[in-house]
């Protein structure tokens, strides 16, 4: 069962700021994906040489067990495992000489590697 917990009223575990909410509705839309019930996935994954890395991706709905956030009207999927790992996190969108593009900002990281690409723990 989904929750949508910005809605509910409980404490919020993933923020997105409005930068990044408005840079992932705009892609939403370019894929032609109903913001309404389509969201960003936001996941964790083994790999990277620090051992886990970040996974965004485009959902059609949320899964069964997922909670949903929503802020500025994006829609938020977070499974349970990797509620685990980001969750108190903020997903901001960043622009700079590197290059623009989302970052997340998880209090619970211990280290990353050099290129900021993976974390632990």
């Amino acid at each position: 069962m989904s929750t949508d917990a910005a809605q509910s009223g409980e404490t919020t575990q993933i923020e997105v700021t409005e930068i990044a909410a408005e840079q992932a509705l705009d892609l939403l839309e370019s894929e032609d994906l109903d913001p309404g019930v389509a969201g960003l996935r936001l996941f964790v994954q083994q790999g990277g040489c620090a051992g886990l890395s970040y996974g965004m991706r485009f959902d059609d709905e949320p899964e069964s067990d997922d909670t949903v956030f929503t802020h500025h009207e994006l829609r938020v999927f977070v499974d349970p495992a990797s509620m685990n790992y980001i969750e108190g996190s903020v997903v901001d969108y960043e622009t700079g000489l590197q290059g623009a593009g989302f970052h997340v900002d998880n209090p619970n990281v211990v280290s990353e590697c050099g290129c900021g690409e993976s974390f632990r723990t």
